[in-house]
């Protein structure tokens, strides 16, 4: 075997389809009895026709991503649905502020719509100049760099305390805070920053789109592609001794500690044991058997939701959740699939909704009541459409998912720092110390996300260095 890829996330199935198309022998190892990591679709226990995303629901990067657009999702069978509406925030005792698909229509219905254009405008009429380089790799020169200094300029702008003074009015302020808070960490800052822009220039221009049948079928085309070209996958394998060979783990990083133990460099193994892991989200699965009541009737339209209140409400939220409190109203994510995706609902008429709270690393606090009650503040009557509801809390979020220690869904790579440098300061983020083991996971650059960009890098490195390809496979169908 060459190439063994620990872990069947995203940017493990990746790293195995670049592997694979070389010309490499693969095979993945996945501890879990499912495959797909961070892009999993299960039944509900109670009522299995409705299907549940286990972790992200909602995939802009998916067809953004340079990895994903070589690879042709589409082409492959994946519908990947992008709905008017990208998404919303509701707001107390006044109208929601909602991002549209179409840019002028958001700006024309926002208080402060020219806030809000003079805030993206430019980003969104070169989204591919803030896709390279925010999904880059950081060590080459990115094109567009008119762009991307307009886009360091605006990351200045919402990632420091000033971060009002370019938005002068409260709806474009929560709509952007929404979407900056997608990074699980304290705002204004420049990590939540950078995450917002991208995201928002991706909601005006290919949209926030949602998988038919689910997450799922991002892995499955995946895998379907691996197989095709030879590689092999086993589920319930826990690796706990380094595989012979090249490999790649799309784990977190200190899962090294455990299967390398003394063979790691000293210097290694203490910057592994500093390695941090950042704040955590509780999952709550509903089935319901309506649409939600929504205040503003807008809403009714907007599969994805961020649901934290106003800006300052939502920044405090998050300064609690970072100083290891849980918010007395915490930040919400959310999302309805089966507004794009009418297969999702039952022959009884039951719908998924998928949610995350933002809580303290490590909570063990079932937050079903926490999130219905957020729900009812801004959908009064909400509670007598819920048929049932799941928690998955914080600190069990690695029984499914051994990468989100203590919930952190970012592998501990939130941070500015992480983002160029990787979980370690190395000049190859994707490489360790160990003779023929790499990294690939959301801890690597480009971050998290489901857009394979971490495992593509890192198979790059290991065809270059370890194999003398330098040309990298064709990705299409």
């Amino acid at each position: 075997m060459d190439v063994t890829v620990v872990g069947s996330g995203p940017n493990g199935l990746a790293a195995a389809v670049v592997c694979a198309r070389a010309g490499l022998s693969v095979q993945v190892l996945e501890a879990q009895s499912t495959l797909g990591g961070g892009a999993r679709t299960m039944a509900d226990p109670e009522f299995p026709g409705v299907r549940h995303d286990i972790c992200s629901a909602v995939h802009p990067l998916a067809l953004a991503s340079p990895f994903f657009a070589a690879f042709d999702l589409p082409a492959r069978g994946v519908d990947l649905v992008s709905p008017a509406v990208s998404y919303g925030n509701p707001l107390p005792g006044r109208p929601a502020a909602i991002a549209y698909r179409d840019f002028d229509h958001t700006c024309e219905e926002l208080s402060d719509g020219r806030g809000w254009r003079r805030l993206l405008g430019p980003l969104v009429e070169h989204p591919d100049a803030v896709v390279g380089f925010l999904l880059g790799d950081k060590r080459s020169l990115p094109f567009g760099l008119t762009t991307v200094a307009r886009l360091g300029l605006r990351m200045l702008w919402q990632g420091t305390p000033a971060w009002n003074a370019s938005l002068p009015a409260g709806d474009a302020r929560a709509l952007f805070t929404g979407v900056a808070a997608h990074t699980i960490s304290t705002m204004p800052s420049m990590t939540s920053a950078g995450a917002g822009m991208l995201l928002a220039t991706l909601a005006h221009t290919v949209g926030w789109p949602v998988p038919a049948g689910g997450s799922q079928a991002i892995v499955d085309a995946l895998l379907a592609d691996l197989r095709a070209h030879g590689a092999s996958v086993q589920t319930d394998t826990e690796v706990t001794t380094p595989p012979p060979g090249v490999v790649l783990y799309d784990t977190a990083p200190t899962a090294l500690l455990d299967i390398y133990g003394d063979q790691l460099p000293n210097r290694y193994q203490n910057s592994l044991r500093r390695y941090t892991f950042g704040a955590g989200v509780t999952k709550v699965d509903f089935v319901l058997s309506d649409e939600i009541p929504w205040a503003d009737p807008r809403l009714a339209t907007a599969p994805t939701l961020h649901l934290g209140g106003d800006r300052a409400q939502m920044a405090r939220a998050e300064a609690a959740v970072a100083a290891g409190r849980h918010a007395a109203e915490p930040m919400v994510l959310a999302a309805l699939p089966h507004l794009t995706d009418p297969g999702r609902v039952d022959a009884a008429g039951r719908r998924p909704l998928w949610t995350y709270a933002h809580v303290p690393a490590g909570s063990p606090r079932d937050q079903t009541d926490a999130v219905r009650a957020v729900f009812e503040r801004f959908a009064p009557g909400f509670a007598d459409v819920v048929v049932a509801a799941r928690c998955t809390p914080a600190a069990r979020m690695a029984d499914h998912n051994a990468n989100y220690v203590g919930g952190d869904i970012g592998v501990g790579a939130n941070n500015a720092w992480r983002a160029l440098a990787g979980p370690t300061p190395r000049a190859n983020p994707w490489a360790t110390p160990i003779p023929g083991a790499y990294l690939c996971s959301a801890a690597t650059p480009p971050g998290a996300g489901v857009h394979g960009m971490a495992g593509y890098y890192a198979a790059r490195t290991v065809l270059r260095r370890e194999f003398g390809i330098r040309e990298l496979p064709e990705l299409a169908p």
